[in-house]
């Protein structure tokens, strides 16, 4: 039997695919740094390295954004495309496991 079929992807310019991308991967590396969760200090550490480069690249994508006068940020559409990617599981390991 095959999974069920995602839902596609929203509508996106070039660029607020790029940031999509680029913020997916900043939160998986935030998430394998999370000390609430178990793991080694080598992998956090091989994580918090990655991430300096991920944030420069975030940061270049939302500048990017802005050159091509891409000034608002469409939450709605967003939002859609982080969850069809999977950005609810991937966002929670960056938060407090229930208590």
């Amino acid at each position: 039997m095959l999974p069920p079929e995602l839902p596609p992807l929203p509508a996106l310019t070039r660029a607020e695919g790029e940031l999509i991308d680029r913020y997916l991967e900043t939160v998986d590396l935030l998430g394998r740094i999370n000390p609430a969760h178990r793991g080694d200090t080598y992998r956090g550490l091989r994580a918090a390295q990655a991430l300096v480069r991920k944030a420069a690249e975030l940061r270049d994508a939302l500048a990017l954004m802005h050159q091509r006068g891409e000034t608002e940020l469409h939450g709605e559409t967003l939002t859609r495309a982080l969850r069809v990617l999977d950005g609810e599981r991937r966002t929670a390991r960056v938060a407090l496991p229930p208590g």
